[in-house]
């Protein structure tokens, strides 16, 4: 099936909640977030929305979670917005193999994360921006409320806190890079602003447009330009290779698009020059991603044909 309107993609999206409506798998929510181990990983949800805002779903499309990792590439294009290329001399751009929070890499690599949506890398990219900002979380936040058209998205208090609180591997990964001098600001002040951006909750909607922009080629919801054509290149290329954890090449296999996973359960996918997506249920896989959300991203370009391959 190839889309060719609007109703078609509507009724992919339905088939796809019939399919994973009957299966039994659905993995199990994190565990070490009170508030996502509460989530009910049978919840699914799913949204597409096309370059020009218009916004299909099905399930509980417009039920808000918790953002977690998925922020990662909003981060990114505003610090990459505004320091272009001098950023890859403090992170990479290569998929690294480990887990999202490793340290392993970090010290035969001289601090350098390996990429920017590791756990090491999202921090240096949280750091740089909160340095040309003042403050980075708000930013973020800011850019989330206009992309998307809901200014009532907002920091979740308590997942904040509760990631503090759990925190210690971050402080370890931020002050071993602050040691090979990879880290400006206070470890303190580093680690409130990236608790706060990982806490954000948004729904499939929201975060569908949010994206469009990377679809857009670098464009905003507004018609200005935030990212260049090679910057807007650059952060799907590496959304493809990085963007899962290290199941990337698992996941550019069976799905074909660049995507953003999060350990809350959901998983952004662009489709560069025609639409952009977001699928949410918390049920994890040992590697963190959505178990029905890689599946439900699996059977949609299946059935429709779309991906970058």
């Amino acid at each position: 099936m190839t889309t060719t309107s609007s109703l078609t993609f509507q009724l992919v999206l339905e088939r796809i909640a019939e399919e994973i409506e009957r299966t039994p798998a659905r993995g199990t929510p994190a565990d070490y977030i009170p508030a996502l181990a509460a989530c009910d990983p049978r919840s699914f949800g799913m949204a597409v929305a096309e370059l020009d805002g218009t916004v299909y779903g099905v399930g509980d499309w417009r039920e808000p979670f918790s953002t977690q990792s998925i922020t990662k590439v909003f981060t990114l294009a505003l610090d990459l917005a505004r320091e272009g290329d001098e950023l890859w001399e403090h992170v990479g751009r290569e998929p690294s193999g480990n887990p999202f929070n490793s340290l392993v890499q970090l010290e035969y690599e001289n601090g350098i994360p390996r990429n920017p949506f590791i756990n090491a890398g999202a921090l240096v990219v949280t750091d740089r921006l909160h340095s040309r900002t003042a403050d980075a979380a708000g930013e973020l936040l800011s850019f989330l409320r206009e992309e998307s058209g809901n200014p009532a998205l907002d920091f979740d208090e308590e997942v904040a806190a509760s990631e503090a609180a759990h925190g210690d591997r971050n402080a370890a990964l931020a002050h071993f890079m602050a040691a090979y001098d990879n880290i400006d600001n206070d470890i303190p002040v580093l680690l409130d602003q990236y608790f706060r951006q990982c806490s954000v909750k948004a729904s499939c909607a929201d975060l569908a447009l949010a994206t469009t922009f990377l679809a857009r080629h670098g464009i905003r919801a507004d018609g200005t330009r935030l990212l260049t054509l090679s910057q807007a290149k650059q952060i799907n290329a590496i959304m493809l290779t990085c963007g899962t954890y290290d199941a990337a090449g698992d996941f550019a296999y069976r799905v074909g698009l660049p995507g953003k996973s999060g350990v809350g359960g959901g998983i952004i996918a662009v489709v560069p020059g025609r639409c952009t997506l977001c699928v949410w249920s918390p049920g994890l896989d040992e590697r963190g991603n959505s178990v029905a959300g890689v599946a439900a991203l699996d059977r949609f370009t299946t059935l429709t044909g779309l991906s970058v391959f």
